[in-house]
């Protein structure tokens, strides 16, 4: 499955973004799906994964609260909505995907080519 991740973008403390990933290929509803974060220097971080229905979702405990992720299967997309963005969240984001629900990078089997998020102070 290809998938690509677009939405990034520079916005001010406070604001909101909304990520989308669009697959192609094989059934996406066949995969759950995961979003990472990796800012320089850093490791790439978990930040939400969702189940193939929609139905389970987790959160990294820094984005609980303030990112909510959600999947249309008609539509083949994945989405992560982002509210009260801190200068923190500031980092490459990347879509993966996977067969099980999953906090950990290395269990994922296809990834996106990632899209910049920049927080403002």
């Amino acid at each position: 499955v290809q998938l690509q991740a677009s939405g990034g973008g520079l916005v001010q403390a406070g604001g909101s973004l909304r990520l989308s990933c669009a697959a192609s290929g094989r059934a996406f509803s066949g995969y759950a799906m995961g979003w990472f974060r990796q800012a320089p220097g850093k490791e790439r971080d978990f930040v939400a994964t969702i189940s193939r229905s929609g139905s389970i979702t987790y959160y990294s405990d820094s984005v609980k609260g303030r990112f909510t992720t959600s999947r249309d299967n008609a539509k083949n997309t994945v989405y992560l909505q982002m509210n009260s963005l801190k200068p923190e969240d500031t980092a490459v984001y990347y879509c993966a995907a996977g067969t099980v629900v999953t906090s950990r990078p290395n269990e994922y089997d296809y990834w996106g080519q990632g899209t910049q998020v920049t927080v403002s102070s």
